[in-house]
């Protein structure tokens, strides 16, 4: 690996921080950089996964404030969250690598589509929100009771499937995570993102601990990625709600698409 290629890295890993606080989806800048550069795609996959976890970790640190009251909430869904992780990181050891050649194009395709429809997507939860604070009272104080909330059922099989889709490849899972939580719990979106920042941050790290025990990692490349995840993710923590939505959309949707179309095609 030249300079070049690693400063490029770096950037992607930077980009890939305040994306993933923001919006979820920081993979789908990182992964297709790592494959321009010829690393073969599960130990692109591998090492991407393990480097981006430091910006998880700064990411969630970043909404610390919104996280306050849902300490015993997230201890409950973390540990779903790990379970399911660790069973798509064992998936993706698992199964012959050109199974991931096969599988992970259609899984980038509806990652994009998901990050284009998450500004719909949250427009809805915004409104149910609205309507049950109109009914029943600030759902934010609500939730504030220390977490002892009955968890659906069904939130708890969506944290499940998320959280093992992570553990695989994990493009937009925090989209995915945004709109489960969004859909099950009464709390208010920026509270909803931080606890997908926390959820998010415990699959990766589970998975990064199978991948470093039993898979290739490239540690130049967890490195570059793991220092510009974290200043990315800081970043984004603090300042990435003021970038425009729909370039920031477009950008990754873009980058997306032509790393399916190389998996795909060449």
């Amino acid at each position: 690996m030249g300079p070049a290629e690693a400063l490029a890295i770096l950037g992607a890993g930077l980009a890939a921080g305040a994306v993933n606080a923001v919006v979820g989806s920081g993979s789908l800048i990182t992964f297709p950089t790592l494959l321009a550069f010829g690393f073969p795609p599960v130990v692109a996959n591998v090492s991407n996964n393990v480097g981006q976890v430091p910006g998880n970790v700064s990411g969630a640190i970043g909404y610390r404030r919104e996280l306050a009251g849902q300490r015993a909430r997230l201890v409950r869904l973390g540990a779903i969250a790990a379970a399911g992780s660790a069973g798509g990181a064992a998936a993706l050891l698992s199964l012959p690598a050109a199974s991931f050649q096969v599988i992970v194009p259609v899984l980038i395709l509806t990652a994009c589509a998901l990050v284009l429809a998450q500004p719909w997507l949250s427009a809805r939860i915004i409104a149910r929100r609205d309507r049950r604070a109109g009914s029943h009272g600030d759902p934010a104080a609500a939730a504030g009771a220390g977490g002892r909330e009955s968890l659906s059922p069904v939130l708890r099989v969506g944290v499940l499937t998320s959280a093992a889709y992570g553990g695989y490849f994990g493009a937009a899972q925090g989209v995915l995570v945004i709109g489960l939580l969004g859909t099950f719990l009464d709390e208010t979106m920026q509270r909803v993102n931080g606890a997908k920042n926390v959820l998010v941050t415990v699959v990766n790290g589970v998975a990064a601990i199978i991948y470093v025990a039993f898979a290739h990692v490239d540690w130049l490349i967890v490195l570059l990625i793991a220092v510009g995840s974290a200043v990315g993710g800081a970043f984004g923590a603090r300042i990435g709600r003021r970038l425009p939505p729909l370039a920031l959309r477009i950008f990754v949707v873009l980058i997306g698409v032509i790393s399916a179309v190389k998996l795909l095609f060449f």
